[in-house]
């Protein structure tokens, strides 16, 4: 494919051979070392780290006893970064999880007792457990990448990274995140139950000790190839498929909220970190057909009669990949 028009800054966007296969090499090492661990789909390990170069955060969602936990924990490990984990329950406080200042009685004065969302990589786990008012305490760190305590503004660390597992809403003891919650993940991913051949084998090594994963990675390398990823190219025609996608799900009749031109943004940034990953400074229109479905469904809102009759919002995306051709 080509490289589209060569423009001034050329030079500054391309990248040398050798880097992109160091870049793809490093990341095949962090994707077999999870793969120790965690039994099930490589794709799904290879989104987590799409999200990561796109600076973006992941929503992974599935019934409990399918390994979203331990596909976070391992992941954490390989990035050799600070990690903390939250465990979301119905009286949990904005306070636990942003930090509250405290009287230092030698000095007399308040000091900043920082709260778990000061790391590198932050699990909520079961973030749906939750009310909405604790769950806006993420809001501003996710987006902003920062957290007001007390009318303190205290900058977050970089890289940062939220990846929040949810069970599914039809389960008691659930609440459903509100749209602007939702639309602050870069992916969705649906964890379903493994295959009859990961099952055995998950079976057969279950009592065995989980060796604890190297650090593969540091932070400076990750924020590197950040920006490496934001210097992919991406062809003027690709930018406008990706639009011609995303209008498609607002003006679907079954569609009662499409997605945003964020959404929008965030495919394109998504396409980019999956196009380094495998070695390439450029993206092609596979890369936007694969992650479709993870970056859209989730910001797309159906009418109510969709939904009794079974209709999807990942079905709505997949129409939408069907229906609008590249380049047309």
């Amino acid at each position: 494919m080509s490289n589209g028009h060569v423009g001034h800054d050329a030079a500054e966007r391309e990248l040398a051979p050798e880097t992109l296969a160091a870049v793809k090499a490093r990341l095949r090492e962090v994707m077999d070392a999870i793969g120790t661990v965690y039994i099930g789909p490589e794709s799904t390990t290879e989104t987590l780290l799409v999200a990561m170069i796109a600076r973006g955060h992941v929503l992974l969602e599935g019934v409990p006893g399918v390994a979203k936990t331990t596909l976070v924990k391992a992941f954490a490990q390989t990035l050799g970064a600070d990690y903390r984990r939250i465990q979301f329950t119905p009286d949990l406080l904005p306070s636990d999880i942003t930090g509250t200042y405290i009287l230092n009685m030698k000095e007399n004065t308040f000091a900043l007792r920082r709260g778990p969302i000061f790391a590198n990589v932050v699990l909520g786990d079961e973030i749906n457990r939750a009310p909405a008012k604790t769950q806006s305490a993420l809001l501003e760190a996710m987006q902003e990448r920062q957290v007001t305590v007390e009318g303190v503004t205290e900058q977050l660390g970089a890289p940062f990274l939220v990846l929040a597992t949810q069970n599914p809403v039809e389960q008691e003891g659930v609440y459903m995140l509100p749209e602007a919650q939702l639309d602050r993940f870069l992916v969705k991913l649906e964890m379903g139950y493994p295959t009859f051949e990961d099952e055995l084998r998950i079976m057969r090594t279950h009592d065995r000790p989980v060796a604890k994963l190297p650090a593969l990675l540091r932070p400076a390398e990750i924020i590197s190839m950040c920006e490496l990823a934001d210097r992919v190219h991406v062809d003027d025609e690709l930018v406008a498929y990706i639009a011609r996608v995303t209008q498609f799900t607002r003006g679907h009749q079954q569609a009662q909220l499409g997605a945003s031109p964020r959404a929008s943004i965030a495919l394109m940034r998504a396409a980019k970190a999956r196009a380094l990953i495998r070695g390439r400074d450029y993206v092609l229109p596979d890369d936007i057909r694969n992650l479709a479905v993870p970056v859209l469904a989730h910001r797309v809102v159906l009418v109510p009669e969709a939904e009794l009759n079974g209709y999807q919002s990942e079905d709505l995306v997949r129409q939408s990949l069907e229906s609008v051709r590249y380049g047309a």
